[in-house]
């Protein structure tokens, strides 16, 4: 169920709703909102926390009933830390543990004054968009094959207190950007046998009935012979799925001819390694290696409602690695569209090998930049763990900007190296390259490998193995890097 919400003006303190939301710092007191509610009640919030009932240590949640004064059932009172210490990171930290605490139960409707909170180094404008992002990040719950139940049911209306000038605006953006964070997050979580390479492409077909100025097309595997696309089609040829690779295009700029923005997905919506079979255990989350690939559509669906006047285009591969008779094996030399020949080491790098045709074939839009997003590499979350995306590329301009968007969305990427030192890694007596560089820098071999297929093209790879999604049974798709991408495009609005 998507999130509604409405703006409302700072004074409203006492609104008719289940909760009002309102901070409390750990060493300065109650916040604005917080004394002007507590004024109203006679002094109950100042009596709970001098009871030690309320705290406001960051992130603590306590819930006051029945107060006197107020119309509203139920005031919520979230800890902010320190006054001094609420920067970005705490004042998302605080956003998530008080949406966490409002997902379940009799809180349908919520009246929130955090977001008139002073931030440090942030604006109004910025409080406001990131408090409906959080709260729908974390109010999002998968129901497609598990419909919520009765005693699951929570908030689902949220009233925003703020005195931004342009707020109508902030919220229509961010509730775009959040609706394509959600679109991604979804695709992820789908099961494999529902989210194949053809729901995919009927997903990007769909959006183009729905949004304007954005159209779809998606090549069939004769197609793809016919552009002599041997890597992607050899990864395919072990699936009964068959391949499509899905072209998005979104026209928002006033010159329909203006050089368009690339961005390539990988789109492998179960891997089992193939042949070079990987362990069975948790290979179930396998599912969101086509997480790259539904980022980009996340992206192209928050941009054509934002209406950038932008022109962007998608790439999707989307394929099934899988072991049977006709799979692909180690050992195996590929052709790719480039011309290019490629060793097979390994087929479970076959994330490289879709994106080098895709890679190719998106070279035609002449990219004012490319930017491809992949589940790529093990080795990228064992350098970084699960908060920053790998970001590798030649050229500093497209790193400072991607590295500063990352930063004012706080959705955050960290550059590595991509030094001419690496690609002798990929050298074969069998082929032109190998589809992998050995056991050492494997993210960094990786993106050299893609690099082989962009020439002297703007581009960025970003590997997002480690933030597309949190491990185990109570994980899932997190929408990661729509955000970074999405503020990335509205940088590039002159």
């Amino acid at each position: 169920m998507k999130l509604a919400v409405q703006l409302i003006d700072p004074t409203e303190i006492d609104v008719a709703t289940d909760a009002l939301l309102v901070g409390v710092y750990e060493d300065f007191g109650l916040s604005p909102a917080a004394a002007a509610c507590d004024r109203a009640c006679g002094g109950a919030l100042t009596r709970a926390l001098e009871r030690k009932d309320a705290s406001g240590r960051i992130g603590a949640v306590t819930r006051l009933l029945g107060l006197v004064g107020l119309h509203s059932s139920r005031v919520v009172l979230v800890g902010l830390g320190e006054k001094s210490r609420l920067d970005a990171a705490n004042y998302l930290k605080v956003l998530a543990e008080a949406a966490k605490s409002l997902k379940v139960g009799p809180i349908r409707q919520v009246a929130s004054h955090l977001a008139t909170l002073p931030i440090k180094d942030r604006d109004a404008a910025w409080a406001l968009s990131q408090h409906i992002l959080q709260f729908s990040r974390h109010l999002y719950r998968y129901q497609a094959t598990r419909p919520r139940k009765a005693t699951e049911v929570g908030l689902d209306r949220l009233l925003v207190a703020t005195m931004v000038a342009s707020a109508t605006a902030v919220q229509a953006t961010a509730m775009a950007l959040a609706d394509g964070i959600t679109l991604c997050r979804e695709l992820g979580n789908l099961p494999p046998n529902i989210c194949t390479p053809q729901y995919l492409a009927d997903t990007a077909r769909r959006l183009a009935t729905e949004l304007p100025r954005f159209t779809t097309e998606v090549l069939e595997s004769a197609d793809m012979e016919q552009l002599g696309m041997g890597a992607l089609l050899g990864v395919a040829r072990g699936s009964a799925h068959p391949p499509k690779l899905i072209v998005m295009k979104y026209q928002g700029a006033a010159d329909g001819d203006a050089v368009p923005y690339v961005l390539v997905g990988k789109g492998i919506t179960f891997d089992t390694g193939g042949i070079s079979l990987k362990p069975g255990a948790a290979m179930d989350e396998m599912k969101y290696d086509m997480c790259g690939g539904a980022a980009v559509l996340g992206v192209l669906q928050a941009v054509a409602q934002m209406a950038l006047p932008l022109n962007v285009i998608g790439v999707v591969p989307a394929v099934e690695n899988m072991p049977d008779g006709a799979a692909y094996r180690p050992g195996d030399v590929l052709t790719a569209m480039s011309g290019q020949t490629i060793e097979v080491l390994n087929t479970d790098a076959e994330g490289r090998l879709i994106l080098c045709d895709a890679l190719s074939y998106a070279k035609r839009f002449k990219p004012r930049t490319m930017v491809d997003i992949a589940t790529l590499t093990g080795a990228c979350m064992v350098a970084l763990g699960k908060h920053a995306h790998g970001l590798m590329t030649h050229q500093d301009k497209i790193a400072d900007e991607l590295l500063a968007a990352g930063a004012k969305i706080h959705d955050r990427a960290w550059r590595l190296p991509l030094w001419e030192d690496y690609y002798s890694a990929l050298n074969t007596d069998f082929a032109d390259l190998a589809n992998i560089g050995g056991k050492h820098a494997g993210a960094i071999t990786a993106a050299c490998f893609l690099s082989r297929f962009v020439g002297d093209l703007n581009w960025a790879h970003l590997d997002i193995a480690g933030t597309a999604w949190d491990e185990g049974r109570k994980g899932g798709a997190t929408g990661r890097p729509v955000a970074l991408l999405v503020q990335w495009l509205q940088d590039r609005v002159v």
